[in-house]
């Protein structure tokens, strides 16, 4: 009797599907090396053959009963060497299956934590799922992204035309009270189709019907909706949850981790990223640090510039006395960060910026060097358009008093450059911000008043003071699709994607619920969206194009292009639908401009901008800003992809478990060493002891060497290329790390800065490899003789050298193949206040500490710096709020 279904581990019973059979016995046989002997269909079909005899539409087999038959057939044909090999991967497979239900606290997996590697489903049971008081995991990944997309859908009830009015003018009866008193009442009393809404979906559905109701648009009231939702007249929307959970829990979406913990919880806060303002009084800066330990009691983390503050040393009226400075203040958001601990096991994070003509500039510059000191902070210096001039002539750069507006003092604009790219050397910190380049095309100038001076902890979101951001990462990887023998990047589905995380971002700012009122009055009145990418270098290993080639600059051009316009086209669908941002007539798009810098390259275009224009101007748009480029430490880990727009950092390196010790590999270059049968522990072993590159071995084929290359393995210039490339297209900013080998110089650093600024990057995140006093992850070797000298790219020297072209004073600063061997000594601004902390006998050498970093959460020692953010590679553990 021919067999037509299996009964799977879980009990389900599926149809049977004779290619998994096959595949099975395919990996067994290329993992000893036989595939151009052994023939696996022909063995898969004498595997069937056999369980026909036994098996029928009367007795169903089960997989333990078919992968016995495929021993058997393995044997009996004499094949022992690819039995063994099955037999390995069959202890192989129980095995993870255990390891998974340890992890889940589970007896039994259903299909849904079959879909995700042992590495993400330990990122969701340390970081996600929620647990008891015991710290047991009582949530599985079935039931985390149903509670996620039903928070996502439930908006679109209350903008279904039956219910919404977008012009406004009514006046409905609410009743909301009955609801809000006794919620317990109504958990999973109500549901859309299959899935009920528990107490707290209810409750942020009941807020933002309130909200809307007030604004006049909710044309019946909550009563008569209720009873339309028990009716089911709302179950259509049972597939929009469908698809919201279909797009998780098949890795191709991920919105951001304060939504993954918070949707569907009492917390409801949704946003990762908040910014603030602070005046030059002791009350503005109080009310900053409480506003600080609100949001970062909930799970946010914040960003301020603090130029405002009158510089150490001012005078203070009321006193008389003499001022401490911003950096004393920002001592005491740091602390409050320290005390107000997200989730027990993570700090706040936050941006701390100065503009670079403020006079303590020097002070906070060097405030990091101090191993311990502001911890949970990033710092950026605030660089406008102003110094250039002053660097470029080599004059003095006046610093201003921002109480008097006055001219404090002057400092050499070329040695307080120095000292900024030398302390970015010595501990990684102070990042840049290129403020010129934020404002170049921001389209809200007019409608806020003033121009952008302020971003998220990373970078990637520059924010007006109490505005935040919703964010979602796309994981490009998954839009492969095969073409005969050749594999193409799936347009019309990454299109479609695009289009319904635009909605669901949309969706969660209205079901937010900010922790401070100002953020929620602020972050509705532009609906800013931040769509991302994720799994970019995965996507590239796929198509068999190297990371820094110009066909890969064109992929990410073509790939970020997308991902903006088609959002923009969302917003435009939406804003027909529910109105356009509050400011946007007020906006500089109702003139046809956007904010971003490939709109003015029309030689660049690959898709119909023109167009776009005139239905944004027609249409208007629901949301002010559409995309940006995100860390995705630990959701690219749920997602089993590489980490946002970055390379990868390490083909291979070794994890160590309680267990003993196995090797983390790339899936991509996993299935490629497969397919050559050169996955074995020794091949894995002298990658990961190779830096967890292949460049420089030789039994790996030359094609490979070409197209698995690792973060070391690109030159710093192709780093910022590839960030360059990809912000043209982008109308936020980009959180990337642009790595840098140990040996580097500041002269290195100083060039990198200048470079990015002119290639219209937003900011600059460099990483040193070895500069933090305790080093983060080194793959697996010691052996520092191993690391090679990276070529920049043909066509990074090609832009360089148009950029040099253009401005002859560049010249004085970019010494690229020159030998740059040489002593670094610490900068000395000229003022008295400067005191770096450094030996002044260092060499230009620096040997990483052999001190580990372990990781506050699980405390692995994998730790890796990507995406500007520091992230476990065991746990997901990330110093930003965001990934």
């Amino acid at each position: 009797m021919a067999i037509t279904k299996i009964e799977k581990r879980d009990g389900r019973v599926v149809d049977f599907d004779q290619s998994k059979i096959t595949n099975a016995i395919l990996k067994a046989i290329i993992a000893v090396g036989e595939e151009k002997k052994v023939n696996a269909n022909v063995l898969s079909d004498q595997v069937v053959e056999e369980l026909q005899k036994g098996y029928g539409p009367h007795k169903i087999p089960n997989v333990e009963d078919i992968q016995d038959v495929v021993e058997k057939i393995l044997i009996k044909n004499g094949h022992t060497k690819i039995a063994k090999a099955y037999i390995l991967y069959r202890q192989k497979k129980t095995e993870i299956r255990e390891e998974k239900k340890k992890i889940l606290n589970k007896d039994k997996l259903d299909e849904i934590d079959k879909r995700f590697s042992v590495n993400a489903l330990r990122v969701l049971a340390y970081r996600y799922l929620i647990k008891d008081e015991n710290g047991a995991v009582i949530e599985s990944p079935r039931e985390l992204f149903q509670r996620v997309a039903i928070h996502i859908a439930l908006p679109e009830i209350l903008y279904d035309p039956r219910v919404y009015d977008k012009k406004g003018g009514y006046n409905t009866p609410m009743t909301l009270s009955k609801y809000l008193s006794d919620l317990d009442k109504w958990d999973r009393k109500i549901k859309i189709g299959k899935y009920p809404l528990n107490k707290w979906h209810l409750e942020r559905f009941i807020a933002a019907y309130e909200e809307l109701a007030n604004e006049g648009k909710m044309k019946i009231g909550f009563d008569e909706l209720i009873t339309m939702m028990k009716n089911g007249t709302f179950d259509k929307y049972e597939k929009v949850i469908d698809e919201y959970f279909n797009l998780m829990t098949n890795q191709i979406f991920m919105p951001n981790t304060p939504t993954l913990v918070n949707a569907g919880r009492k917390l409801g806060m949704l946003s990762a990223c908040f910014t603030l303002d602070v005046e030059d009084s002791i009350e503005s800066i109080m009310n900053m640090a409480k506003d600080v330990a609100l949001i970062q009691k909930a799970g946010g983390g914040t960003g301020v510039n603090f130029s405002k503050i009158r510089p150490e040393g001012d005078l203070v009226r009321s006193t008389m006395g003499k001022a401490s400075g911003p950096l004393s203040f920002m001592k005491i958001i740091d602390t409050v960060s320290d005390v107000v601990k997200q989730g027990g096991v993570r700090r706040g994070a936050n941006m701390g910026i100065l503009e670079i003509w403020h006079p303590d500039i020097d002070k906070f510059i060097s405030a990091k060097d101090k191993e311990g000191e502001y911890e949970n902070f990033n710092f950026s210096v605030g660089i406008w358009e102003d110094f250039w001039e002053y660097l470029a002539n080599e004059v003095d750069y006046p610093l201003l008093n921002p109480r008097t507006k006055k001219v404090w003092k002057e400092v050499n604009a070329k040695t307080l450059f120095h000292s900024i790219a030398y302390h970015a050397w010595l501990k990684a910190d102070p990042g840049v911000l290129f403020f010129d380049n934020i404002n170049k095309r921001n389209v809200l100038v007019e409608a806020r008043g003033a121009p952008i001076r302020v971003t998220n902890p990373c970078g990637e979101e520059p924010l007006y003071p109490y505005e935040s951001c919703n964010l979602a990462s796309i994981n490009v990887a998954k839009f492969i699709v095969d073409k005969g023998k050749e594999k193409a990047f799936d347009w019309e589905s990454f299109k479609k994607t695009i289009k319904l995380v635009a909605r669901a971002l949309d969706n969660l700012i209205t079901m937010n619920k900010y922790p401070v009122r100002e953020i929620d009055i602020a972050t509705k009145e532009t609906r800013r969206i931040g769509l991302g990418i994720m799994g970019l270098a995965d996507l590239l290993f796929e198509l068999n194009i190297r990371y820094n080639s110009k066909e890969g600059y064109e992929l990410m051009s073509h790939v970020a292009e997308g991902l903006t316009y088609h959002a923009f086209e969302a917003s435009v669908e939406m804003a027909k639908e529910r109105g356009t941002f509050p400011l946007f007539k007020e906006s500089e798009y109702v003139e046809g401009k956007l904010p971003i810098e490939l709109y003015y390259h029309r030689e660049l275009w690959t898709l119909d901008w023109d167009n776009l224009v005139d239905q944004i101007k027609k249409y208007g748009l629901r949301n002010a800003m559409v995309t940006t480029n995100a860390p995705t430490g630990s959701i690219s880990m749920i997602a089993d992809t590489t980490n946002g727009i970055e390379p990868v950092f390490a083909l291979v390196y070794e994890k160590k478990v309680t267990a003993g010790s196995f090797f983390y590999v790339d899936s991509v270059f996993e299935e490629r060493l497969r397919d050559l049968g050169l996955y074995n522990d020794e091949m894995l072993k002298k990658i990961s002891e190779n830096y967890g590159s292949i460049q420089g071995i030789e039994e790996i084929p030359k094609e490979l060497h070409n197209i698995f290359v690792t973060s070391m393995d690109i030159h710093w210039l192709d780093h910022l290329v590839a960030q360059a490339v990809l912000q043209r297209c982008i109308t936020d900013s980009i959180s990337k790390t642009i790595n840098m080998p140990n040996d580097i110089s500041v002269d290195d650093i100083q060039q990198a800065y200048i470079i990015a600024h002119e290639m219209g990057c937003k900011g600059v995140t460099v990483y040193r490899d070895g500069s933090k006093t305790k080093q983060v992850l080194n793959v697996l070797s010691a052996k520092k003789e191993l690391m090679r000298r990276a070529e920049p790219s043909d066509f990074a020297m090609e832009w360089l050298n148009e950029i040099i072209s253009k401005k002859e004073w560049i010249k004085r600063y970019i010494k690229m193949g020159e030998a740059k061997i040489v002593e670094v000594q610490p900068p000395v601004v000229e003022s008295e206040e400067v005191t770096p902390s450094v030996n002044h006998e260092e060499k230009k050498l620096i040997v990483p500490s052999d001190a580990i970093e372990r990781c506050p959460t699980c405390g692995g020692e994998h730790l890796v710096y990507e995406a500007g953010c520091m992230v476990c590679k065991d746990c997901g553990w990330s110093e930003c709020i965001i990934s």
